[in-house]
Protein backbone atom coordinates (compact mmCIF):
# COMPACT_ATOMS: atom_id res chain seq x y z
CA UNK A 1 0.00 0.00 0.00
CA UNK A 2 1.38 3.50 -0.99
CA UNK A 3 0.39 6.67 1.05
CA UNK A 4 0.99 10.43 0.31
CA UNK A 5 0.81 12.12 4.18
CA UNK A 6 0.28 15.93 4.70
CA UNK A 7 2.61 18.33 5.96
CA UNK A 8 1.22 17.96 9.70
CA UNK A 9 1.99 14.05 10.05
CA UNK A 10 5.65 14.15 10.02
CA UNK A 11 6.43 11.59 12.40
CA UNK A 12 3.48 9.66 11.27
CA UNK A 13 5.22 9.61 7.62
CA UNK A 14 8.68 8.91 9.29
CA UNK A 15 7.30 5.95 11.32
CA UNK A 16 4.97 4.26 8.52
CA UNK A 17 8.73 4.58 6.74
CA UNK A 18 10.39 2.93 9.52
CA UNK A 19 7.67 -0.10 9.44
CA UNK A 20 8.50 -0.71 5.36
CA UNK A 21 5.65 1.00 3.84
CA UNK A 22 6.05 3.17 0.63
CA UNK A 23 5.19 7.21 1.95
CA UNK A 24 5.89 10.82 0.34
CA UNK A 25 5.84 13.35 2.37
CA UNK A 26 6.09 17.28 1.79
CA UNK A 27 7.25 19.75 4.71
CA UNK A 28 5.15 22.11 2.86
CA UNK A 29 2.44 21.24 -0.35
CA UNK A 30 -0.33 22.81 -1.57
CA UNK A 31 -3.40 21.02 -1.35
CA UNK A 32 -4.23 20.59 -5.20
CA UNK A 33 -0.01 19.32 -5.27
CA UNK A 34 -0.83 16.52 -2.72
CA UNK A 35 -4.13 15.60 -4.24
CA UNK A 36 -2.85 15.19 -7.86
CA UNK A 37 0.09 13.12 -6.27
CA UNK A 38 -2.60 10.80 -4.65
CA UNK A 39 -4.47 10.51 -7.95
CA UNK A 40 -1.62 9.87 -10.38
CA UNK A 41 0.06 7.80 -8.32
CA UNK A 42 -2.57 5.46 -6.86
CA UNK A 43 -1.47 6.59 -3.19
CA UNK A 44 -3.74 6.56 0.03
CA UNK A 45 -3.99 10.21 1.06
CA UNK A 46 -3.83 10.26 4.94
CA UNK A 47 -4.59 14.16 6.79
CA UNK A 48 -5.76 15.91 9.83
CA UNK A 49 -6.75 18.11 7.62
CA UNK A 50 -11.11 18.11 7.39
CA UNK A 51 -11.23 20.78 4.35
CA UNK A 52 -8.59 18.89 2.42
CA UNK A 53 -10.49 15.16 2.99
CA UNK A 54 -14.19 17.03 1.60
CA UNK A 55 -11.57 17.70 -1.58
CA UNK A 56 -10.39 14.42 -2.04
CA UNK A 57 -13.53 13.17 -3.35
CA UNK A 58 -12.22 10.03 -5.27
CA UNK A 59 -9.27 9.72 -3.69
CA UNK A 60 -8.45 6.70 -0.92
CA UNK A 61 -8.08 8.44 1.58
CA UNK A 62 -8.14 8.33 5.41
CA UNK A 63 -8.64 11.12 8.27
CA UNK A 64 -6.50 10.40 10.96
CA UNK A 65 -7.73 11.24 14.47
CA UNK A 66 -5.12 11.56 16.91
CA UNK A 67 -2.98 14.07 17.83
CA UNK A 68 -0.36 11.48 18.84
CA UNK A 69 2.21 9.70 16.67
CA UNK A 70 2.16 6.24 17.77
CA UNK A 71 -2.00 6.43 17.82
CA UNK A 72 -1.67 7.48 14.21
CA UNK A 73 0.63 4.56 13.27
CA UNK A 74 -2.20 2.23 15.01
CA UNK A 75 -4.73 3.94 13.31
CA UNK A 76 -3.52 3.32 10.00
CA UNK A 77 -1.71 -0.39 10.50
CA UNK A 78 -5.70 -0.99 11.76
CA UNK A 79 -7.81 0.69 9.15
CA UNK A 80 -5.80 -0.97 5.91
CA UNK A 81 -5.14 -4.42 8.19
CA UNK A 82 -1.60 -3.59 7.55
CA UNK A 83 -0.40 -5.82 10.56
CA UNK A 84 1.02 -9.04 8.14
CA UNK A 85 2.77 -6.61 5.69
CA UNK A 86 5.24 -4.48 8.30
CA UNK A 87 8.76 -4.76 7.21
CA UNK A 88 10.65 -2.64 9.51
CA UNK A 89 14.04 -1.20 8.76
CA UNK A 90 13.50 -1.73 4.58
CA UNK A 91 13.09 1.70 3.24
CA UNK A 92 15.17 4.70 3.79
CA UNK A 93 13.49 7.27 5.66
CA UNK A 94 15.00 10.40 4.00
CA UNK A 95 13.97 9.41 0.25
CA UNK A 96 11.68 6.10 0.88
CA UNK A 97 13.29 3.92 -1.51
CA UNK A 98 13.65 0.40 -0.77
CA UNK A 99 17.03 -0.38 1.35
CA UNK A 100 19.54 -2.94 0.18
CA UNK A 101 21.65 -4.94 2.27
CA UNK A 102 25.25 -4.30 2.25
CA UNK A 103 28.37 -6.36 3.36
CA UNK A 104 30.19 -4.52 6.09
CA UNK A 105 33.21 -4.76 4.11
CA UNK A 106 32.00 -2.10 1.37
CA UNK A 107 31.09 0.30 3.61
CA UNK A 108 34.70 0.52 5.50
CA UNK A 109 35.45 4.11 4.22
CA UNK A 110 31.64 5.22 4.26
CA UNK A 111 30.77 4.87 7.59
CA UNK A 112 33.28 6.61 10.60
CA UNK A 113 35.62 4.12 12.56
CA UNK A 114 34.08 3.46 15.43
CA UNK A 115 30.59 2.11 13.95
CA UNK A 116 32.98 0.31 11.38
CA UNK A 117 34.33 -1.67 14.26
CA UNK A 118 31.58 -2.25 16.46
CA UNK A 119 28.36 -2.93 14.17
CA UNK A 120 28.30 -5.75 11.58
CA UNK A 121 24.89 -5.26 9.64
CA UNK A 122 24.23 -2.22 7.02
CA UNK A 123 21.85 -1.45 4.55
CA UNK A 124 22.13 1.23 1.76
CA UNK A 125 19.94 3.31 -0.14
CA UNK A 126 20.71 2.75 -3.19
CA UNK A 127 19.28 5.85 -4.57
CA UNK A 128 20.28 8.91 -1.91
CA UNK A 129 23.53 6.91 -0.33
CA UNK A 130 22.64 6.90 3.00
CA UNK A 131 24.20 4.10 5.24
CA UNK A 132 21.62 2.34 7.63
CA UNK A 133 23.29 0.64 10.65
CA UNK A 134 21.56 -0.25 14.41
CA UNK A 135 23.01 2.51 16.20
CA UNK A 136 22.63 3.34 19.63
CA UNK A 137 18.74 4.67 18.84
CA UNK A 138 17.61 1.01 17.29
CA UNK A 139 16.77 -0.11 20.57
CA UNK A 140 14.63 2.50 21.29
CA UNK A 141 12.89 2.15 17.84
CA UNK A 142 12.44 -1.79 18.73
CA UNK A 143 10.50 -1.10 21.56
CA UNK A 144 8.57 1.65 19.60
CA UNK A 145 8.27 -0.41 16.79
CA UNK A 146 7.09 -3.59 19.27
CA UNK A 147 4.16 -1.09 20.96
CA UNK A 148 2.85 -0.45 17.44
CA UNK A 149 2.33 -3.83 16.37
CA UNK A 150 1.43 -5.00 19.66
CA UNK A 151 -1.73 -1.66 19.89
CA UNK A 152 -2.72 -2.88 16.56
CA UNK A 153 -3.65 -6.38 17.40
Amino acid sequence: MKFVVDCMLGKLAKWLKILGFDVLYFSKIEDEEILDIAKTQNRTLLTRDSYLIKKAKNIPNLFIESEKWPEQVVQVINSFKLQNKIKPYSRCIECNHPLKKIKKERVKNLVAPFIYENENEFALCPKCGRIYWPGTHYRKMEINIKNLIKGSN
